[in-house]
């Protein structure tokens, strides 16, 4: 943001432009993609939570990056999760069809786990996301400090 500008003004500026690009959508376009069913708005839901905790997303970056690992190389990769709590995330994703197991018969039995296609699929929509918050990080620090600073002034006149 320039110095020169007001947060509000750059936000002013933002919505302008959100509302441009909105208007060069197709009419037909956009009413397609609000007509959504009950199902698939529950599985979004779903799934934005899942993927809102701390280590559903970078368990997929890293089997998206890598390609298929063993347990304890996932494990290795992920600084700071717990044995328990990488077990929780890769039976979940693997009950949602994402993450798969293969085991080996072998002595000692590996088991090495990698996204399905379902999982590259939404491995690179999710990419999005990260992109999107690269690009977009100083922004919304820089909103989240006006609203604070606002917030405070606001909280401020209540006490008087």
């Amino acid at each position: 943001m320039a110095p020169d500008r007001h947060p509000a003004e750059t936000m002013k500026s933002d919505v302008n432009d959100v509302k441009e690009r909105s208007q060069q959508l197709a009419p037909e376009a956009c009413a397609q993609a609000c007509v959504v069913s009950k199902e698939a708005e529950d599985l979004v839901r779903d799934l934005l939570v899942r993927f809102g905790d701390k280590w559903s997303m970078r368990v997929m970056d890293e089997l998206y990056e890598r390609g298929a690992l063993r347990f304890t190389r996932l494990r290795d990769c992920l600084a700071g999760v717990s044995q328990k709590m990488l077990t929780q995330t890769l039976r979940q994703l693997e009950r949602d069809g994402v993450v798969g197991r293969r085991v080996y018969a072998e002595v000692p039995p590996r088991v090495d786990y990698e996204l399905t296609p379902l999982g590259i699929e939404l491995a690179e929509a999710l990419c999005g996301v990260w992109e999107w918050a690269m690009r977009h990080e100083s922004r919304v620090a820089t909103a989240r400090a006006a609203y604070d600073a606002q917030a405070g002034t606001r909280a401020g006149r209540t006490e008087q």
